[in-house]
């Protein structure tokens, strides 16, 4: 297997190991008080960004019935602006 083609296999490895290469050599970026704002990122964006990221996964023959679609979207919104500070 050449290299190009192991690289495009393996490429969420290949990130992860980066991530923690840079997080290694160069600590301050990501404690509190930062460039990333973990206090802010983590607690907020990053769980957003799962929830939103499941629910594009999930399929669209749930979504198909006005019964079913509408306590979703009251759930999400509720449920987004319950914990938002």
């Amino acid at each position: 297997m050449r290299l190009l083609e192991r690289m495009r296999k393996g490429w969420f490895m290949i990130g992860i190991v980066l991530a923690i290469a840079a997080a290694k050599l160069q600590p301050s970026v990501g404690v509190n008080g930062g460039p990333l704002k973990p206090e802010i990122t983590v607690s907020y964006i990053a769980v957003a960004t799962i929830f939103f990221n499941s629910g594009l996964s999930l399929k669209t023959e749930f979504a198909d019935s006005r019964l079913h679609a509408s306590p979703c979207v009251f759930c999400s919104d509720f449920n987004q602006s319950s914990w938002w500070k």
